[in-house]
Order: structure tokens, then sequence, then C-alpha cells
């Protein structure tokens, strides 16, 4: 069996075409790892200038803007209608309207006259009786009150009633229909007492007796 010893020390005495391409390789390839660690290089230093999109922070995101709007609510607020005010009702004194039969009495025999019974008389005694009656009602109502026309209109003429008119003052007759302004025949033009004079009555008088029963002696 042959053995064969290689000596590393030994170098080459003769340079070939192999070992022309040995040495082709190994440079070309020197050349291309060369190339590949510039291209490494900047290829890293290109990617520490631009930095990827990814790493950049995000911008702040935009706050959403607040409006206040002022919301108008209509509320329909119910008010009960007031309650009509009672009607109070004055309690009239005896005393005046007797005091006033008294004074009629007095003067016209007022009370006389409706009391008796003047179916027997004739018109003409009852005419006759009427006058005294009248005269002396007159008077008394002369003496103690101030009278005035309501309207001052003539009786008989044409009228208008606005609206607003004072109904206790015109009462209103015929075909009502409708409201005020009222055209009208002026029928009678109404009584109002401006002022009275009723004499003063003592203490203790009795108004009740209109006129006291007359003994002759």
């Amino acid at each position: 069996m042959n053995t064969y010893t290689i000596d590393l020390a030994l170098r080459p005495n003769t340079f070939d075409l192999w070992h022309v391409c040995l040495a082709g390789t190994v440079a070309v390839l020197a050349l291309l790892l060369i190339v590949v660690l510039i291209s490494v290089l900047l290829g890293m230093r290109r990617c520490k200038r631009s930095v990827p999109a990814t790493l950049v922070a995000p911008a702040a995101a935009p706050q959403p803007e607040i409006k206040i709007v002022e919301k108008i609510v209509e509320v329909e607020k119910v008010v009960q209608a007031p309650a009509p005010e009672p009607v109070i009702l004055k309690e009239a004194t005896p005393d005046a309207a007797l005091q006033l039969l008294s004074l009629l009495q007095k003067e016209a025999r007022f009370i006389d006259f409706i009391k008796e019974d003047v179916s027997a008389y004739s018109d003409a005694d009852i005419g006759a009786a009427a006058r005294v009656v009248h005269q002396g009602c007159s008077k008394a109502v002369n003496e103690h009150f101030s009278l005035a026309p309501i309207s001052q209109d003539q009786e008989g003429s044409r009228v208008v009633l606005n609206k607003g008119f004072d109904a206790a003052s015109y009462r209103l007759t015929g075909n009502i229909v409708g409201e005020a302004p009222f055209n009208g025949t002026l029928v009678h033009k109404g009584w109002q007492v401006t002022d009275f004079r009723l004499p003063k009555l003592t203490e203790g008088h009795n108004a009740k007796i209109i006129a006291a029963a007359e003994v002759e002696l």
C-alpha cells in the first residue's frame, strides 16, 4: 500500500491555468463580498435617516368641537280661569223704605188711595182723587229726592248703544240679536236719583208705623 505525505510548507513552483482560475474566482468572491457589505452599510444608514412611518408617533387626534345648543322648549301652561266672585247681596235696610212710605202717606194719602176699592167710584171721582194723590206724591218726592233722566234724548228718537254700555242704566227689549252696538228707539228716558234728603229718625222710632191711627176727641 502506497503512502502519500503532504508537506504544507511547500510552495508551488509553477503557476498554471488552474491556479489562474482559482485566483480569479477568489478575487471575484472577495469583490462581491465587499459590494454586499457596502450595500448593507448604505441601507442601514438610509434606514436611520428616514424613520419608518410606523415608528413615528401618530399626530394627536383633533379634539371634537363641543357646541352648546340652546333648545327652546315651549311649555303650554294651563291657567285655570279664576272662579267668579260670589255675588254679595246687600240686605236692604227697611227703615229708609218705610220712611218713604210714611212721607207719601203724609203728603198724598198714598196708602189710603191704593188700599181703597175704587170699583164703586166713577172715572170722574177716581180722576179727582188721583189729582190729589199726584200733587202730594210730587211734593214728597221733589222735597226729599233729586231726580235726573238717564238719557238726554227725546223719547221716540233713534239711539245707539255702543259696546260697554251700562246694562243697569239701559234695558233692552224687543228682538235682541248679536252684540253691541245696538240701534233702537228710545221708549223711556229712565230716571236716576242724584241726591236724597230723608229726615233723620230719632232713636227708638218705630219705622213700621207708616201712619198713626187718628182718634178725635
